[in-house]
């Protein structure tokens, strides 16, 4: 009975579920909400339709927290950004530069456009906690 049991454990156990922690710094206000896009792939970044997982919670001044559970071993990238009118999408101009705040793991904005997946990636192998700064 023990060996069956076993079996049915042993599979969830590659399948460890982690918690990561996000910290987001830089929040002008505590208006509308602070939107987290969690990445799995190089492939769609910061495509909306590629989004692996999000959460968004009410933006505090200064600094907000939020929990990402749930999530398995691998490689990620986030991208974050202060959806001040709650509209929960990312206002941008005529030429599609952001004229909300946004932030990403690991990486600033470039001068001519947002950074890549492999400089926001990093490697998540537990529960772990990030922090990131809203531009």
């Amino acid at each position: 009975m023990r060996y069956v049991l076993l079996l049915f454990i042993f599979p969830l156990i590659g399948f460890s579920q982690n918690k990561l922690s996000v910290e987001v710094d830089g929040v002008a206000s505590s208006e509308g909400q602070i939107s987290v896009a969690v990445y799995n792939k190089s492939s769609g970044f910061l495509k909306f339709e590629s989004v692996y997982r999000s959460d968004s919670t009410a933006a505090k001044k200064k600094k907000t927290n939020l929990v990402i559970t749930n999530l398995p071993n691998g490689t990620y990238a986030l991208a974050v950004f202060h959806d001040k009118n709650g509209n929960d999408k990312l206002d941008t101009n005529w030429l599609g530069i952001p004229k909300e705040a946004i932030g990403f793991s690991n990486a600033k904005m470039k001068t001519f456009g947002p950074p890549s997946f492999e400089d926001c990636a990093f490697n998540l192998q537990g529960d772990a906690q990030i922090r990131l700064e809203l531009n």
